[in-house]
């Protein structure tokens, strides 16, 4: 009855090809089913929800270029002699990898664009990455329960630093293999086990014939397999819990307000798509970058002057160049500190507590409860301060990555900057902690000052009695919503000494040491003004 009333409302739908070659595939794949139920899925809206978004289309934008690449690029190295288009380099010496590379830059039409873009895109993919999850840090959507996407995101991260560097090692010419010849040492560093993989990875004695071969299949195969499959669980998890949103009027833990997926959501990431893509499209065609032809063919006899890696692998570079000569020579063998600590101690402990740190903070809050509303940075200080300090000790090591670079253009000595880093790189993260803690503690009090007296309007008031006054306008609802929403969780403490019964109580392991460290995360804090402070406030004279 209920499809005959239908039917006299909407008319007979026509029984035609199309409908019956749609009702074939929803009735296999259910695409009908799912897509009633996902489409008008809602996002909420925020400029800073858009990283991610960056960080997707950039990474589309490598795979398109990537694939055309492949087309042209002989990962060989076997000796050929150059006659190609490029004149200085002809009848050189150089691997087939570097010719081919030539090829593509000068022979094949737009070959230079799309080698450009497809090198800008990966730059703007792991930075857009770095700062997506500087904003899921900073504002607390890796906790429960997405924790697990958190880790799936820091692994994207590594793979896509690790395929930045096999990349721009395959053209084979000197600044890549100055850069493979570094990684070579790093491996050779690991004690008991680091010449078998040296000889494993590079197929003998450096630089060998196998590396930019292998380098091709781990680049253009393997991480990127990889990457799209984290990057598909990544977002059907994003799906599944639901999008987090800033607290405001009308959100709470149970509900998303934003836009549905289609069509506002969908029109609007498309556009956006092509506005990445048309910039990364005029930075491959304008900026040059990597321009190989300049620095020759690798051999292992010479090295490029002034030769920097890309920006997210600057930082390795830095803590090689300021880390002291420091070695040990124990049974015969020599355990070269000044490369394992730089190269494997330092980026392991850095990027293994961004990989353990939504555990690490539940474990220290004992929050065991889901979270959909994000925090403001300032509401948390000590975690906007640890975020602060991580960025500081990256960017020490970064720049001092270009130690030779700053030394020459500003005519300072290398010793004194390289001084200067090692100690920078134990000061600045402990100075950007108390420097951001302070700062986020400043903003609630300004937020706490706007709650009990109002916004500032500029208006200057005289009194009868002569004195002047400015006068203040009293926050609407959802304003002071917004300021006040947020939790303010009071630090753990030790359980009784005895039970009820009397008997002795035995803490867990760790127990004290989490309640000094929870007295450390929450005890300063910038109390909310309560409900009676409010009411003395507006209604007697607070609000000029």
């Amino acid at each position: 009855m209920s499809n005959a009333h239908s039917n006299k409302a909407t008319g007979p739908i026509p029984d035609n090809a199309a409908t019956k070659t749609a009702d074939y595939f929803d009735e296999r794949l259910g695409i009908y089913g799912a897509a009633k139920k996902n489409l008008r899925k809602v996002f909420p809206d925020h400029w800073s929800f858009m990283l991610g978004e960056v960080a997707l289309y950039s990474f589309i934008i490598i795979l398109l270029t990537g694939v055309w690449l492949t087309l042209f690029f002989k990962p060989s190295m076997t000796e050929v002699v150059y006659d190609g288009s490029y004149v200085p380099l002809q009848g050189i010496h150089m691997s087939e990898a570097y010719a081919s590379t030539l090829d593509i830059s000068f022979d094949i039409r737009g070959g230079l664009a799309i080698r450009q873009i497809h090198h800008w895109a990966a730059l703007i993919f792991v930075s857009s990455l770095f700062v997506h999850m500087f904003r899921i840090f900073f504002t607390g959507a890796f906790r429960k329960p997405r924790e697990m996407n958190w880790l799936f995101g820091f692994l994207l991260l590594v793979l896509a630093m690790v395929n930045g560097f096999t990349g721009y090692s395959l053209p084979d010419d000197l600044l890549s293999g100055t850069g493979l010849r570094i990684a070579e040492g790093v491996v050779l560093a690991i004690p008991l086990v680091g010449t078998y993989l040296q000889f494993f990875l590079f197929g003998g004695e450096f630089p060998g014939t196998d590396i930019v071969p292998r380098l091709f299949t781990i680049h253009v195969l393997l991480v990127p397999a990889i990457m799209v499959g984290l990057l598909t669980v990544h977002l059907i998890l994003v799906f599944y819990h639901k999008h987090t949103q800033f607290p405001g009027a009308g959100r709470t833990e149970k509900n998303v307000v934003g836009l549905p997926l289609l069509p506002v959501y969908t029109a609007k990431a498309g556009g956006f798509f092509f506005i990445v893509f048309g910039i990364t499209a005029a930075l491959g065609g304008l900026v040059q970058i990597n321009p190989i032809w300049s620095y020759g063919p690798y051999h292992p006899g010479q090295i490029t002057a002034g030769s920097q890696p890309d920006w997210y692998i600057g930082f390795l570079e830095g803590s090689l160049r300021i880390m002291p000569n420091w070695e040990t020579n124990l049974w015969g063998h020599t355990i070269s500190w000044n490369v394992l600590i730089p190269s494997l101690v330092v980026p392991g402990v850095m990027f293994t507590f961004i990989a353990a740190y939504p555990w690490l903070e539940a474990w220290v809050t004992g929050d065991k409860r889901e979270h959909h509303l994000l925090d403001r940075p300032r509401n948390v200080p000590v975690r906007t301060g640890l975020g602060a300090a991580w960025i500081a000790m990256y960017l020490v090591l970064w720049i001092g990555g270009g130690n030779d670079i700053i030394a020459t253009h500003f005519h300072l000595s290398i010793n004194s900057i390289t001084w200067t880093m090692r100690v920078l790189f134990f000061v600045a993260p402990v100075l950007a902690f108390v420097v951001a803690r302070r700062i986020a503690m400043a903003l609630q009090r300004r937020d706490k000052d706007k709650v009990l007296h109002g916004r500032e309007t500029g208006i200057i008031k005289k009194l009868p009695h002569g004195e002047f006054i400015e006068v203040h306008e009293p926050l609407d609802a959802e304003r002071l919503h917004f300021l006040t929403s947020h939790e303010q969780p009071t630090p753990a403490a030790l359980p009784p000494a005895v039970d009820e019964n009397g008997v002795a109580r035995k803490l867990k392991p760790g127990e004290k040491l989490r309640v000094r460290l929870s007295r450390w995360y929450f005890d300063e804090k910038v109390e909310k003004p309560t409900a009676e402070e409010y009411k003395e406030i507006t209604s007697g004279h607070g609000h000029h």
